[in-house]
């Protein structure tokens, strides 16, 4: 991101900032503007994994329920006692 702008950008933002705001006021607001990006990114992190835990679950139920007919379908015996009915009437 900030590989994007450049040298002469980035001292003409400050120059900006430093006219704007003050020196007094300028630690200030850079501390803040780092706490706010700090939790920006553990809320964020914090949602990712969420999700990938919610995937995982769905994922999971999927697979079981694939499962679960697969398994009941093998264990019923095949009913041979039926009689069969013959073609001509």
């Amino acid at each position: 991101m900030i590989g994007s702008i450049g040298m002469p950008e980035l001292i003409i933002i400050l120059t900006l900032a430093l006219i704007i705001f003050g020196p007094r006021k300028l630690p200030e607001l850079g501390r803040s503007l780092g706490k706010s990006l700090g939790e920006f990114k553990r809320a964020s992190n914090e949602l990712r994994n969420t999700l990938d835990e919610e995937i995982r679950i769905e994922e999971q139920r999927s697979a079981d329920r694939q499962q679960a007919p697969a398994t009941v379908a093998s264990s019923v015996p095949p009913d041979e006692t039926v009689p069969r009915e013959s073609g001509t009437a």
